[in-house]
Order: C-alpha cells, then structure tokens, then sequence
C-alpha cells in the first residue's frame, strides 16, 4: 500500500533544513554517491533562503564522505528555461562564499551540485545526468594528470575529482521502472509516494517524516496552497503551449498564403512576358505591349533589350 508523501520539493525548503530530518537527505545523497555521507550542518548565506516564493532559493548543506573529505552539497528546485547557467551561478557561489578570507586556493572545497527538476530540461533519453571538467589534450586527446606534489596539495588523485560535480536528476524522464535502491528514490521524487517494499537508505524516515497527514495544521495549509500554486503554474503554461501552437499555426499559414500569392504572381509575369517576346517579333510598339500584358513600359523595355 502507499501513501501520499510531501514533494521533496517544498520538503527541501522547509522540513530537510531541520537538523533531526537530516537523514533522510543523507540516504538519498549516500544512494546518489554511492558512498556514506553525513550532513554536518546547514551552511547559511544570503542566497540560502527559506521562503517560499524566493525565486533564487537553493539549500547548501556542509557534508563529509566515507574518505572524510568535506563536501558542499547543493540542492536547487525551481524551474527556469535557464536553469543549467544558473546551476553554475549557484556553485560558483558555493565555493566563493565558503572559502576563508586569506585561505589558500587549495583549500576550496570539493562541491557537489544536485539538481532534482520538476519540468523538461535539455534534450536526452536518461533521467539522471552527471557533469565532471577534464581537461584533454587537443591533439593527443589523452586526458591531463596531477602531479604527485599536486595530488598532495589537493588531496585527490585527479583533476576531475577537485573541480565541482554536478547531478542533473530530471523526474519527468523517468519511466517509474524502478532497478535499483536509487531508482525508489527518483520513483519518490516523482510521485510522491514510497511504495511498502523501498528499502532504499532514508526511506524509513521519508515514511516517519514526510507523510502529508503528520503535517500540523498551519503546515499543511501552506502545503495545500503550494500544491495550489503548482497546478496554476500546470495549467498556464498548458494554456501558454496552446497559444503558442495556434499562434504558430497562424503564422505558418500566412506565409504559405503568402507564398502561394508570390508563386501565381511569378507564373503570371512569365506568361506575360511570354507574350510580350511574341507581340515583338510581331513588331509591335511598346506602348501597345505593355497595354496587352499589363507590364511596365521600363519592364518591356527591358524584355526588348535582353531577348
């Protein structure tokens, strides 16, 4: 049986924040990751915002993998046409605002961005995109090392291990074909329910803390009008497409119109010109031609010339 869980969405701008409902970001990080990671705390900053309406919201979370090494998590949710240069506005500004004044740059922190979508971005078949930097030679196409003084400093083996990753996760791709502990993950972001055999880590407390009808009152009335808020923003952009389309069909018929009446307008000067070649090898003036085909004097003239 399942049951109606809040979407991760609105959970992660309001209950995730919450110390004691740290877990259950930290299964879902550890399933992503593939290794245990433990959230720390929450790393507060003027974009890191609570409420709702905030366009530019995001929630960055200081975390620590299985190696011990120190992490920045970052969880973006709303939807934007140019979401993906915002994805790197925003860790840019995780690794700027989180490294100390006078601190070395071999002291930036590794940062991992996650983006959980909720509407179609970009063009691809997977529902679950990962973005690394290497650098690659131009002609040897052989992929550029550390050296071992680096790899000291940095405390990673390669390049693309220091530099940022992203996770692009896109709900509306997926199929709801779950084959792994992640997939009841992605299942759970998309439809908001974790089904009775989710035995992926953090899925205990999903259905412990997140289960709509253990929301106070107050709560759940903020959530309803979230919900709310979401079906107006379905239906409008349905309705923005419908225009669209009927626009764009307009649009196309006026130019075949258009291009139907520039096609007979050409058919009809050939013919006429047609005429006029034939009116003077009948040594016809041109005053007269241009009376019988209803072409200019200079166009007859002209016809006169070149023939």
């Amino acid at each position: 049986m399942t049951k109606k869980h809040i979407r991760f969405d609105w959970a992660a701008k309001k209950i995730l924040r919450d110390k004691k409902n740290f877990g259950i970001l930290e299964g879902f990080l550890s399933e992503l990751l593939g290794e245990d990671v433990k959230i720390e705390g929450l790393l507060e900053s003027e974009s890191n915002q609570e409420e709702e309406d905030d366009k530019f919201n995001r929630v960055d979370l200081y975390a620590k993998n299985s190696q011990g090494e120190h992490i920045i998590i970052e969880i973006q949710n709303t939807r934007e046409l140019d979401y993906l240069m915002r994805m790197l506005f925003a860790t840019s500004k995780a690794i700027t605002e989180y490294l100390p004044v006078g601190a070395k740059y071999g002291e930036i922190k590794k940062v991992i961005a996650v983006s959980i979508v909720y509407f179609d971005l970009g063009k691809g078949e997977d529902y679950i995109y990962v973005g690394q930097t290497k650098f690659k030679g131009l002609h040897t196409k052989t992929e550029l090392q550390l050296t071992t003084a680096q790899k000291k400093l940095l405390g990673k083996p390669t390049i693309h291990q220091a530099y940022p990753e992203y996770y692009l996760i896109r709900t509306t791709k997926f199929n709801d074909v779950i084959n792994d502990t992640l997939d009841e993950w992605i299942y759970f972001f998309k439809n908001s329910e974790v089904l009775d055999d989710f035995k992926a880590k953090g899925m205990t407390e999903v259905r412990e803390k997140m289960n709509v009808m253990n929301l106070p009152d107050d709560e759940r009335k903020k959530y309803d009008r979230f919900l709310e808020r979401l079906h107006d923003e379905a239906s409008y952009a349905e309705t923005m497409k419908i225009e669209a389309e009927e626009a764009g069909a307009k649009a196309a018929k006026k130019v075949e119109e258009e291009f139907r009446a520039d096609e007979r307008m050409k058919t009809e000067k050939k013919r006429n010109s047609e005429i006029a070649l034939n009116l003077m090898k009948m040594n016809f003036p041109d005053e007269q031609i241009a009376q019988a085909t209803g072409l200019s004097i200079d166009e007859v003239k002209e016809l006169r010339t070149n023939k």
